[in-house]
């Protein structure tokens, strides 16, 4: 039985450090060094080719690097093969701390501040609390919720959306397709944590953004494939959106010349919202191999019919 990590090479020093300290027991590879792949029965992957999975026949389970599987392609891994997401600490504080630096710079005026800084204008605008603001979150997973628990320390009115019902203390949860327009109207900040489906692509639209407040801004840590990228660049020239944040585009990279990197009112990062930690993860993922070997199932398996 071999583990074989494929997946970010710079880190990947640091997973194997992890598991010849911990779990000497385990035959633990990095790519390229893959020796057999006959052995290889649990593989840790951020984008592995479906030709690649096909040359593991003996493989089991596919752990995926990043909380998301959307880079992955089902139809290429074979039914038999779990699919399992990373969840652990690193990605969560990761995205808490992006997400609450990015709500805090639209609610303290820090865009208006920034435009003003090359005249040297001295204009302070008026502060308004927290609590005359609602933060709204699509996607109400374990990241949207440890969003929303961090934003309440704030102040803020909170409200969430999400395919299914949750019921999360302080926040005005919403659900399905027919409470969607409804959620949107009291946001003057949304942020999307969706996973990445057939039913969400492009979800950031035209009719989405028209469904929110005039003055709203939109922060898109979800995914490239959840915006509709010209519609948002309509909705900020007209006036009806105040700004946007963007850490996932499509393609990424982000061409240099996309429109995106000069609007005076939108502000771009290349992915780096959250990822995943080996200190944190690499004991997580070692957790639920050790329960998977014992017979015990594993924590965190994909519904593929759902998409995550």
């Amino acid at each position: 039985m071999s583990v074989l990590y494929r997946s970010d090479a710079p880190r990947a020093a640091a997973w194997a450090r992890f598991f010849k300290d911990n779990a000497p027991d385990i035959d633990f590879r990095t790519w390229p060094d893959a020796g057999d792949l006959e052995e290889i029965e649990y593989l840790v992957s951020w984008a592995a080719p479906a030709a690649f999975i096909a040359s593991l026949p003996n493989l089991k389970v596919l752990f995926s690097s990043g909380a998301g599987i959307d880079h992955i392609d089902l139809s290429g891994v074979p039914d038999h093969v779990q699919i399992v997401r990373m969840v652990e600490p690193g990605i969560i504080n990761g995205m808490v701390e992006y997400v609450t630096l990015s709500v805090l710079a639209l609610h303290r005026d820090f865009f208006d501040y920034v435009a003003m800084k090359p005249s040297g204008a001295w204009n302070p605008l008026e502060v308004s609390p927290a609590s005359s603001r609602t933060v709204g979150v699509m996607g109400l997973g374990v990241l949207g919720q440890a969003v929303l628990q961090r934003l309440s320390t704030f102040g803020f009115r909170l409200s969430g959306w999400n395919r299914s019902p949750k019921n999360i203390a302080g926040v005005a949860c919403h659900a399905g397709a027919h409470t969607l327009d409804q959620f949107l109207g009291q946001c003057d900040i949304l942020i999307c944590l969706l996973p990445l489906t057939d039913a969400t692509k492009g979800i950031l639209n035209a009719r989405l953004f028209a469904a929110l407040p005039r003055g709203a801004s939109v922060i898109n840590v979800g995914r490239g494939g959840h915006l509709d990228q010209a519609a948002l660049l309509t909705a900020l020239d007209s006036g009806h959106l105040s700004h946007a944040i963007v850490d996932v585009t499509d393609p990424e990279p982000l061409p240099p010349d996309h429109p995106f990197w000069t609007h005076p009112r939108m502000f771009v990062t290349p992915h780096v919202a959250s990822m995943t930690q080996p200190e944190t993860a690499a004991p997580i993922m070692l957790a639920n191999l050790r329960s998977h070997m014992r017979g015990d199932g594993l924590r965190d398996v994909v519904d593929r019919k759902q998409g995550y």
